[in-house]
């Protein structure tokens, strides 16, 4: 009975924090003069991946760094194939130049460095350090850039009168809801996967990398509901590159973290192709049509089953 009100009130507590978030981002993009495209990079993208952090710090310094590594690139191909394939499918939408040229370019470029590392065996604290650094100098130039450029009124929200305080009380409480949300959805999802005696890379590429990611998933649905493709895309983007170099930077700070032969030979090379197939998504046309969300999510099944077939689970 615990377990499934585990399930049912994480569920819930993504849905209410997802829609309180993406309020909240939408209207403090208008009121600070900052595009929703930055907004849903650098807070959304951030705020969502805290489950994704708190999780790898966990699982490295509890001695499973598959459960870390796993979570990282397993949240990363869920962000793309599941959740902008959720996202389109519910309501297609459309895309900026900027979301391709800067953050589509940095995706890509974050996934081959965490590969490159990744081939020498073990995530070292110089290697988080770099990341870190990385990811610092990514923020400063996307928001600097944003400043710089000429207001538009594409996809620009509706929440003009809402007070800034508020927005901002908005914007916590969203964050608070997907990260306890989050908390309790994982706790019993890894409870049923253990149960099954699934190695902890499969359970950090699969049940707890689809966990740490409804937040992103219920925030991006939401976002796209609420016709703020920007948001919903932004979050994607910016969730996987703090995933990569910011989580995977800041758990390799506070412990060393090695990579399985497996995962170097087939996920995250994986990792790196599904980020190109982002880019190539958003690149081709205006929109994100359902049809490419329909082909994105059939992807993540194809992975998800080849990943449960590796365990006897099918």
């Amino acid at each position: 009975m615990s377990l499934a009100l585990s399930i049912v009130g994480g569920l819930f507590g993504l849905l209410l924090g997802g829609e309180l978030l993406v309020r909240g981002a939408s209207a403090v993009a208008v009121r600070l003069g900052i595009s929703p495209l930055v907004v849903g990079v650098v807070i959304v993208g951030f705020g969502t991946s805290a489950p994704e952090l708190v999780t790898c710090v966990r699982a490295a310094l509890a001695g499973a760094p598959g459960i870390a590594v796993g979570n990282i690139v397993g949240s990363n191909i869920a962000n793309i194939l599941l959740i902008l394939g959720a996202a389109a499918l519910m309501m297609p939408f459309v895309t900026s130049r900027t979301a391709v040229m800067r953050d589509g370019v940095i995706v890509i470029v974050t996934a081959l460095a965490f590969l490159a590392v990744s081939l020498t065996g073990t995530i070292g604290r110089a290697a988080g350090a770099v990341f870190v650094l990385g990811l610092i100098a990514y923020l400063v130039i996307a928001i600097r850039a944003d400043r710089q450029a000429p207001a538009s009124t594409a996809d620009v929200p509706a929440e003009r009168a809402t007070p800034l305080a508020l927005s901002l009380a908005f914007l916590v409480l969203g964050l608070v809801g997907v990260v306890l949300g989050a908390e309790y959805l994982v706790a019993g999802a890894v409870e049923v996967a253990q149960r099954y005696g699934v190695s902890e890379e499969v359970i950090g590429l699969t049940m707890v990398a689809v966990g740490t990611s409804l937040p992103e998933l219920a925030t991006s649905i939401v976002a796209a509901l609420r016709n703020q493709s920007a948001i919903a895309l932004g979050n994607v983007l910016g969730s996987n590159i703090y995933n990569t170099v910011g989580i995977g930077g800041i758990t390799a700070l506070v412990q060393p973290v090695p990579v399985s032969a497996s995962m170097q030979r087939f996920d995250i090379p994986l990792m790196v192709a599904v980020s190109v197939l982002l880019v190539l998504v958003v690149a081709t046309g205006k929109r994100v049509t359902r049809w490419e969300g329909a082909l994105l999510l059939a992807l993540y099944g194809g992975y998800i089953t080849f990943q449960a077939s590796t365990v006897g689970l099918t």
